[in-house]
Parts: C-alpha cells; structure tokens; sequence
C-alpha cells in the first residue's frame, strides 16, 4: 500500500496545494498503477507513462529515448524556457505541456506514472523528492543531487516511498565496467589500494567572476522558477542553458559533469561506500602580477582531489581514489606504450593493483588489461549479466523495471548505489570549497552517520545549503 501524501509539493502553500490540486479529497492517495492492480500488475496498455521535466538539450535526448524503448508514452513535457522545450513539443504532439512542474504534479499526477527529471544541478532533488512522495519513479540526471543532504534524503525515500529509480549515468549499464569488476574478482591485477580518475572539463567558463551587466528576462524564460531552490538574483546572459555548470549556486562543476561517468567503475569494482576523507589543491586565475584571482561564486578552473575510502569486502584496506580534472592528468604507467591512448585522451580511469594494472576510457568504454597485450590474453568467467544495448539499455532498463514495480527487476544505478557514488564527489566539492575558506590545502575528516564535516566546521554550510523562501526542501 502506497504511503499517505503528508507533504506539500515544495515552492507552494500547502493551502494553494489543497485548494487547486487534486489532493482536495479528504485522504485520497495517489499509487502508481502497479500498485492499484496489486502484486505483479502491469499496465493495460503495457505502456509506462512518463512526464518529462526539462525537455531541452539533454532532457530531450532523454525524453527520446524513453521513446525509443516501445514501451513507454511521453504523456507529459514540462520545461521553464519554452525556447528550449520546442523540439520536445513538435516532437511528441500529443503530450500536454506545462511550464511548471509543480503544477504538473499538482493537477495531472494520476496521469503518469514515472517522472524523468533532466533540470539542472540545484532544482533535481526538490523535483525528484516532490514525485516520490507521489509514488512516482524517477529517473534523475546526474548527480543526482546539488548537496550531500539531499543525495541522502534521495537515496532513503526510495526505499520510504517504494518506486524504482534510475541516475543518468548510462555507462553503468556498459559492458566495460563488468569487465573490469570480472578481471578484479579473479585477482588479475591483485588487490587495488589506488585508484585515478580524471577529466578534460569544464569545458565551460569557471574561475571568473560573476556577471554584473544585467539584462531582460527573455520572456519565453519562466526566470524564477528556473531559479527555484536557489538564492535570489537578476538574469544574466551566458548562464542558460549550459554554464550554469560552473556557478555554484547552481551546478557542481568537473565533479558533478563527469564524476558520475568516470567513478562509477571504481564503485562497482572495489564495493566502495562512504569518504571517509578527503582533500583538494585547486588551480587559481590571477588578474595581475601575484594578484590571484577571489571568485567565490564560480567553481574553480582546475583541481586535483585526493579522497580515502574504507576498507570493503573487496579491498584488503583503505582505498585512495585521485580525482583531476582542467586537463590534468596522472603519469602514464610505464606497462603502457609511447604512441598507446591513455584514456580516451581526456578522460579516463586506472586501477593500481598489486599484481598488475587495468584501465578503460570515460563511460568504462574499451577496458585494457597493461601492457595492453594482456587484454587478449586473459580470459576470465562471465559473472556480470550484460545489459541489453549497453548505454542505450539503461533508459529501456527503468522503463522495464517501472512496469514491473519496485523490487521486482534490477537496474544499474539505483539510488541505493548511486547516492554514495553522489555523496563522494559532493564530498570532494566540500574539499574545493574548504580550500577558498581555508585559504589552503585542508584535509576535511567525515561523520558518515552524522553527515557532517568533524575538523572544519566552516563547510558545513555546504553539506545542506540554505534553500531560497518558499522553495525548502524538507524531508
């Protein structure tokens, strides 16, 4: 049985909620339509019905290949800038458009079934939650969170409220990385004690300040809402729809583009769980002769992020993971040849065991045993099922598992794994941000339990931000 709906949607009254939605029914739940045809139910039409929010760029993508799957109708586009949601809206004619998600869970959520949510960073978790408490499934973008705090208020209202949920981190259905998982547990390379990950983003402006030209709100934009949880400012040009990346207000940086691609293997691999610590050096701009540059707002043009992870089942003791992203890299490993691509050049992953050394480029593609010789002549035993289509599975993997209901299929990024994968790389943000605060390298000591940063209490404040007024996100 669905649990009772006890809570308002965020960014509306609860009075406006009762009195303009469809809640207005004394004790009237809303359940997904497996849950109403009872155990093992599946729709009549065999179709999952999915509202979409944020229906441009990838959100687009993402709506389409929800599409793709068959088995899935786009009964829904919801986006803030009508600009971007045009290609979704010639695209799919039949789906109801409207501007604002809160309406859309407000008045239409008995008519949907699951919830895609491609916003960015800073609105994913109070869009997410808010369908979840309606007993929706929802497939989220990464990361899934802007903060550790909701990464975690995620992760449990998934098993609270009993929906399937999948990230957008479609390498995790990739063959790759079960390859390397195979090759690790047959002891291949040994035990792992390191591990590099590493990125050529952000490919979008970081380290400057913020912009202090203002401009009209262009009025296809719905600006306060694009805003929502976060504080109160004037349009600018140039943040929508793709640098608002590196504001930190808004997204999570290097980390928050591309973590989730590139950590994702390790997590798989070695069992990782919870940071236990971590610490940051950050590249700097300087605006003149030993002047460096001070923009709080903006994440910075580079770092290099050292975070520990307790020992696993898998380890046989502490794990150290390397995060480097602006276009720095680890050394090559002497198993690797002079002309051989390190990565896929700007991206990439190496494992450093005991007995040997295995990598693969972003997304877990084109895993090599080193010297890479070794790759073909290794042959170890399937333990991983393989995803049907890789990459382009995992959306037709949640659209399977929706239609048949929580527990009942497996999926590659579940929030039960995705939220500690989430949680590390926000872990490493703190460790950026502790670096401005501190004026220096830090090393910032974590309570897992607590969710809280022991020796700096500074980046705190960052662990769960201070939500703009009548947009808090409340468990």
């Amino acid at each position: 049985m669905a649990e009772e709906i006890k809570n308002e949607v965020p960014g509306t009254s609860r009075r406006d909620f009762i009195k303009t939605g469809t809640l207005a029914t004394a004790g009237f739940m809303i359940v997904p339509r497996f849950v109403l045809g009872g155990k093992g139910f599946i729709a009549p039409s065999d179709r999952l019905m999915i509202a979409s929010v944020g229906v441009g760029g990838k959100g687009a993508d993402d709506t389409s290949r929800f599409d793709k799957t068959g088995k899935a109708e786009i009964a829904f586009l919801c986006d803030v800038d009508d600009r971007r949601a045009a290609g979704s809206i010639k695209k799919f004619p039949k789906a109801k458009y409207i501007k604002d998600w809160r309406e859309l869970l407000d008045k239409e959520s008995k008519n949907f079934d699951a919830v895609s949510v491609s916003t960015p960073d800073h609105t994913h978790a109070i869009v997410a939650y808010s369908a979840m408490q309606l007993g929706k499934h929802v497939y989220v973008q990464k990361p899934m969170a802007h903060d550790i705090y909701e990464a975690r208020l995620l992760t449990e209202a998934a098993k609270k409220y009993k929906v399937v949920t999948q990230m957008g981190n479609q390498g995790s259905s990739n063959d790759g990385t079960r390859q390397l998982a195979e090759w690790y547990d047959a002891g291949i390379i040994g035990d792992v004690d390191t591990v590099y990950c590493w990125t050529d983003r952000p490919v979008w402006p970081q380290g400057i300040p913020w912009p202090t030209t203002k401009t009209p709100v262009p009025k296809e934009l719905d600006w306060d809402l694009w805003l929502g949880t976060a504080p109160q400012k004037d349009y600018v040009d140039n943040l929508i729809p793709f640098n608002w990346r590196g504001w930190w207000d808004y997204g999570t940086g290097a980390l928050g583009d591309m973590g989730c691609h590139i950590m994702e293997a390790p997590f798989r691999v070695l069992g990782l769980q919870y940071v236990k610590d971590v610490q940051a050096s950050v590249g700097s701009v300087y605006v003149g002769e030993f002047k460096r540059g001070v923009f709080p707002d903006s994440c910075p043009p580079s770092s290099h992020i050292t975070l520990t992870f307790p020992k696993t089942k898998k380890t046989k003791g502490d794990i150290t993971v390397h995060w480097m992203d602006g276009g720095i890299q680890p050394e090559r490993p002497a198993e690797l040849g002079a002309n051989e691509k390190f990565g896929d050049d700007g991206n990439g992953i190496l494992f450093i065991g005991k007995k040997g050394k295995m990598m693969a480029s972003t997304y877990s593609l084109d895993p090599l045993l080193l010297p890479t010789s070794r790759t073909k002549e290794v042959t170890v035993k399937q333990e991983y099922k393989r995803i049907p289509g890789q990459s382009d599975g995992h959306y037709g993997q949640w659209v399977d598992a929706c239609l048949a209901g929580y527990g009942k299929m497996e999926v590659s990024s579940p929030f039960e794994t995705a939220g500690p994968l989430t949680e590390a790389l926000l872990m490493a943000n703190l460790a950026v941000r502790g670096h401005e605060l501190k004026g220096g390298h830090v090393k910032l000591e974590w309570d897992n339990t607590n969710t809280r940063v022991t020796n700096f209490d500074a980046v705190n404040q960052y662990v769960k931000r201070e939500y703009r007024k009548g947009w808090e996100l409340k468990a």
